[in-house]
């Protein structure tokens, strides 16, 4: 009954890590390094919480999410992609500037700083019946089918791998590259749509680190989501043995650390055995 409980509360723990992760992986073959997704996180729920309450409307609060995720996603293409910018600092700007914007919006619309209203999310009986869940299932088969057996994901892949030879086959660099950080903008709001709905509430902050996370199960998965996918698993199911641990004996700063802990070691045994695309991180210049 137990390991029931826990193989479940792994599975929701998990669901925006995998969006997350899965999102990260296209704009990353494509040849954007995407730091941003903490801030398209918060914007997922943010958007997901205001749409909710003042239409009462799930589906609304989903779409509002989306529609937040993708317009942040587009001023990092734009500033990336168009201008050319640093990736990682414009990745770490964007998750500042999403951080206070929300802050800001929650004392604008709730009178609060820290909180927004109650919405009642999907209420799902089980994970299992939560659409949000299922969509993160078909967000990883889709994703892997996309990248490795379509055109498109050719396309992305190559842009990539060498931006010159896929301007040279008369495919726009740009767009790819705009268009895998889109679909990363989509998918990590989704994420945190999903983390909206289930706290039933958006706070300040609520991201914690999620992104970040996501973005070493994306290097662990060797930039594929199905890998990806497996190791959002991994990361959940240490985020939820932290939870468990804090009825036992071991001290309370210790367990908390136990996710972040996992992810270094983790990561530091991947190094060097995953491959990066080898144009990532590099503007394309004509």
């Amino acid at each position: 009954m137990e390991a029931a409980i826990f193989l479940m509360q792994v599975l929701r723990i998990s669901v925006p890590y995998v969006f997350t992760s899965v999102g990260a992986t296209f704009s990353e073959r494509g040849g954007v390094i995407n730091l941003a997704l903490e801030g398209l996180i918060l914007a997922g729920a943010f958007g997901a919480a205001v749409g909710q309450h003042f239409s009462g409307s799930a589906a609304v609060g989903v779409c509002a999410g989306m529609a937040l995720g993708l317009l942040v996603a587009l001023l990092h293409a734009f500033v990336t992609v168009t201008l050319k910018a640093d990736q990682i600092v414009t990745g770490i700007a964007i998750n500042i500037l999403v951080m206070g914007s929300t802050r800001f919006g929650l004392s604008l619309l709730f009178g609060s700083s820290m909180n927004s209203e109650r919405i009642e999310g999907i209420g799902a009986a089980t994970v299992f019946q939560d659409p949000i869940f299922l969509a993160a299932i078909a967000a990883v088969v889709i994703g892997q089918f996309v990248l490795f057996r379509t055109p498109y994901g050719l396309r992305l892949r190559a842009a990539g791998e060498s931006a010159e030879t896929v301007e040279a086959a008369g495919i726009d660099v740009g767009r790819m590259r705009y268009s895998g950080v889109l679909i990363s903008g989509v998918l990590a709001a989704l994420g945190g749509v999903f983390l909206a709905f289930q706290q039933h509430s958006f706070t300040d902050n609520m991201s914690a680190g999620r992104g970040y996370i996501a973005l070493a199960a994306m290097i662990i998965g060797n930039w594929t989501p199905l890998g990806a996918a497996l190791a959002s698993l991994l990361f959940a199911a240490a985020e939820s043995l932290e939870l468990w641990l804090q009825t036992g004996f071991l001290p309370t700063q210790l367990v908390q650390a136990l996710p972040y802990v996992i992810t270094l070691v983790v990561l530091a045994g991947f190094v060097g055995k995953s491959r990066a695309p080898k144009e990532i991180g590099v503007p394309y210049e004509k």
